[in-house]
């Protein structure tokens, strides 16, 4: 039997550069629109509120421009899976060795299959990764309901869940449950 391969998942460059162009697209068709149309263009006062959510919608856009760039100029790999474990990035590069990796599954949320993994309580604490249910563009989630489980979407990521699934099976079948 042939050694199981490392699997490296970085951002994808073609799904981050896309966000990063409809971001920017939507800001530049809005002005425009403005521009062609100055009597629907929101009073530069505060008291108009089509200002301010104008306002708000630019800094979100410029934002998600900003990180789309950023993440397809990114070639860190965001998640590594080799013979000593799993590594995961995001801006918080924690390794876990395969004797802290209690299960593997994969679950659905809508369309799209994201990869869940348990971990042990005394690794997960000790890796403190700052998981967050607000951070919308975070690639890492806590798992509702499991303390000690991360969930890892695969959103902009070169590599599918289903992908980084096999591949730890490749490692540790005994790990992958249903």
């Amino acid at each position: 039997m042939l050694p199981a391969k490392t699997v490296q998942v970085r951002y994808g460059r073609w799904h981050n550069l896309s966000m990063m162009v409809v971001a920017v697209g939507m800001m530049v068709a809005s002005l425009a629109h403005f521009a062609r149309h100055p009597g629907q263009a929101p009073s530069l006062s505060s008291a108009d509120p089509r200002l301010i959510l104008f306002a708000v919608l630019a800094v979100a856009m410029a934002y998600y421009g900003y990180l789309g760039l950023r993440r397809a100029l990114d070639r860190e790999p965001q998640v590594v899976i080799d013979c000593d474990g799993v590594t995961l990035g995001f801006g918080r590069a924690r390794r876990f060795a395969w004797d802290d990796v209690q299960w593997v599954r994969l679950r659905r949320l809508a369309f799209r299959p994201q990869l869940q993994i348990g971990l042990t309580p005394a690794s997960f604490v000790a890796a403190n990764l700052k998981l967050s249910i607000w951070h919308l563009d975070d690639a890492l989630r806590p798992v509702r309901g499991m303390p000690a489980a991360v969930l890892v979407r695969d959103n902009g990521l070169d590599t599918t869940a289903a992908a980084m699934l096999d591949a730890i099976r490749a490692f540790r079948p005994n790990l992958v449950k249903p």
